[in-house]
């Protein structure tokens, strides 16, 4: 905490100086403005909110681009992100998958499609698996602390999924593929464009069979479901200076539960619309209104054979986000971009105190250009007010300096948070089997003195007047310094180093012990966490045919409280339940849980122009990481039980016949690796094929 305050305070000072130096400087120009069209190199829109080239920006930002979507016959966005550096999927009790990014949970990343974002993270994390890969352009991931441009839940990176728009003429696509586990992906895309019109439909059907991977103790490690996508677009020019696009996506999902002798079902209902009305001013004006309405509707039943309920929840989110944007490009080699907007939020949930409703009005703007030739600075804020916290003020810096042709560095820093969210103020839940408790912040005081005045309470762990304070938005200072080495077009690599500082982290803390023997949980902010470490990353085309990749991930991840407890010898453990305890030192300490210290992926690609064929083999490796302590020191120590280090290898092969037909074939987890007791949603090998009719 005295660290990130003191860091902060700095931060600000010097974004501060670098704008006046900024405004006292003349600067030259030369051809590098906002990019509006490039055939040289990958544009992103993500990282700057305005198109940039890749090769030149100052942040760590990776591309999924639409080809290798394709050819490696990935089906839902968890599996291709689950292959990129520095990246791991992780799966919460639900089964939803999320993504893990610089070590930072799932919740810390903000899931974006075509620049607004995704809701319904009803247990914290958002699952990837809704989202299908059969219309995506291109993916975009931007690391590090991202609050400056996006708000609240950027605090530890960007992931922005960007859809296909019409071209001219008329495109259309209809692919399926089956697999083992009963697994089949159905699509059909059509598109087209004639004068200033362009309409565009992707209809997704998946189904999954599900599988277990005990067989016994009564429960599916997934169960079955299904669920269909359906997303049409329009784009209209009404002039060359003024467009129109409008999109919506439904998302329906339906899935029968089956626990012991209790059998349910839970379904998701999800639909979102989107406008966007871009003008141009001039040449040098630009201005943006967009208009984002989504509403996210999730609810469950549980019942025994006989029809008696056993439980059943509900949970309906909605947010209503309008902005405007003016970019000016006027001055050579320097964009402005400045915007203003308002989130409007609410939820209704079952085991909640009320329906709470979130208002935050937020404006940013951000300074993006070259001051040489070599020197390129971005400099932005951005801040958000809030009905029930404090505003929040979010700067950030970025400085790529280009020292020859090959040869670049490039560093960032940025302030990111997230507020706490609807679980974490207003949960009121009791587990009727197992007897704990749950309380939202905000309904712990009432909900606390109820349960005692029921004879539930045994005795108080944390005085009830803790909870007279707000829960404070968690916040972080992000740091990334990288290097780009790329001697020529055919090979490359990038080293980014990364330290990310959480303060006031968001964790559940025993606050009552029940009579039952069980416990009250509630949400407190606990002092600080750090994620740092190392990513690397290669590229090389041997020969037109063939190409190799791959990337490494060094990661520590620690609580600063646990590393003080240690150092201080104040933790113990036992090798045995029966042997006696002894002291443990700091370099016991791991670490926090479901982190691992090595991640690593390779890629290579083939192709064989003559024959219309590519093939592609595919890997992935975690080292060793832990679920739980299991030697009763809360902590996570080198003498804790850990799940085994392993592979994922994963080949495909497509080939075109004729004009219009390709048909793919596959096998994902050759090795056929699966781990029941500790990792649930790797089911194990995967064999498939695919067929595309294109027209």
């Amino acid at each position: 905490m005295r660290i990130i305050q003191a860091f902060r305070l700095k931060f600000i000072a010097l974004c501060f100086l670098s704008v006046g130096i900024l405004v006292a400087q003349e600067v030259e120009h030369d051809s590098t403005q906002v990019i509006l069209t490039q055939n040289l190199d990958e544009v992103i829109l993500t990282a700057t909110r305005t198109e940039r080239q890749l090769s030149s920006l100052p942040l760590p930002v990776q591309i999924i681009n639409q080809d290798d979507i394709k050819t490696t016959n990935t089906l839902r966005l968890s599996e291709i992100l689950n292959e990129q550096t520095g990246l791991i999927t992780v799966s919460d009790f639900g089964s939803a998958e999320g993504i893990q990014l610089q070590g930072l949970d799932a919740q810390y990343t903000l899931i974006l499609v075509n620049g607004v974002p995704l809701i319904g993270r009803s247990a914290g994390t958002l699952d990837l698996k809704r989202i299908a890969l059969g219309n995506i352009k291109q993916i975009e991931i931007v690391k590090g602390a991202s609050s400056s441009l996006y708000g609240s839940d950027a605090l530890g990176g960007v992931i922005n999924i960007i859809t296909e728009t019409p071209k001219e003429g008329l495109q259309g696509s209809v692919t399926h593929r089956s697999s083992s586990f009963d697994i089949h992906d159905s699509n059909i895309l059509v598109a087209s464009k004639k004068n200033r019109l362009g309409v565009s439909l992707f209809i997704n059907r998946y189904e999954n069979g599900g599988f277990d991977l005990t067989g016994e103790d009564g429960l599916n490690s997934l169960d079955p479901y299904s669920n269909w996508t359906i997303n049409p677009s329009i784009t209209y020019d009404f002039a060359d200076e003024t467009k129109l696009y409008i999109s919506g996506r439904f998302f329906s999902q339906q899935q029968d539960l089956s626990i012991v002798e209790n059998e349910g079902e839970a379904n998701i209902d999800e639909w979102n619309t989107h406008l966007r009305l871009n003008h141009s001013f001039s040449d040098s004006w630009q201005g943006i209104l967009e208009g984002y309405a989504s509403r996210y509707r999730a609810d469950e039943f549980l019942e025994t054979t006989n029809g008696d309920p056993v439980g059943a929840s509900d949970f309906d989110q909605r947010l209503l986000r309008p902005e405007m944007r003016l970019i000016y490009n006027g001055i050579k080699k320097w964009t402005w971009i400045s915007g203003a907007g308002m989130s409007h939020e609410s939820l209704e949930r079952s085991d909640f105190s009320e329906t709470p409703i979130f208002n935050s009005p937020y404006v940013f703007s951000q300074i993006d250009g070259y001051i040489t030739d070599k020197l390129n600075l971005i400099l932005g804020a951005r801040f958000d007010a809030h009905n029930e916290y404090r505003s929040q003020f979010s700067p950030k810096l970025a400085i790529r300096y280009d020292m020859g042709k090959a040869f670049a560095l490039k560093t960032s820093i940025g302030y990111g948070f997230k507020v706490p969210d609807f679980r974490q103020l207003y949960f009121n839940f009791s587990n009727s089997s197992i007897g704990y408790t749950v309380l939202g912040y905000n309904a712990a005081l009432e909900e606390l003195a109820e349960l005692e005045a029921q004879g539930q309470i045994a005795n108080t762990v944390i005085s009830p007047e803790v909870f007279n304070d707000r829960l404070t938005p968690e916040n972080s200072i992000g740091i990334n310094f990288g290097v780009d080495y790329a001697p020529n077009t055919k090979a490359g690599g990038s080293m980014n180093i990364f330290y990310n500082a959480i303060q006031d982290l968001i964790d559940t803390r025993v606050i009552a012990n029940k009579t039952n023997g069980q416990n009250v949980f509630s949400y407190f902010n606990i002092d600080e966490v750090v994620t740092q470490g190392v990513e690397v990353e290669g590229k090389w085309k041997i020969s037109e045919a063939l190409r190799l990749s791959g990337g490494y991930q060094l990661l520590f991840a620690k609580d600063q409280e646990a590393v003080d407890a240690f150092a201080q010898g104040e933790v113990f453990a036992r090798e045995t339940p029966t042997s006696p305890a002894f002291q443990l030192d700091e370099q016991d300490y791991f670490g926090l849980f479901n982190r691992s210290r090595h991640m690593a992926n390779f890629k290579m690609f083939y192709t064989h122009k003559e024959w219309k064929a590519n093939a592609n083999i595919r890997g992935t490796y975690r080292s060793k990481f832990a679920l739980f302590d299991t030697n009763g020191n809360t902590y996570l120590d080198r003498f804790d039980d850990f799940v085994d280090g392993y592979t994922i290898w994963d080949i495909a092969l497509n080939k075109s016949i004729a004009k219009y037909y390709e048909i793919g074939l596959g096998m994902d987890n050759v090795l056929d690796f699966k781990d029941p007791q500790n990792i649930s949603n790797i089911p194990g090998r995967i064999i498939y094929g695919k067929l595309t009719i294109n027209f």
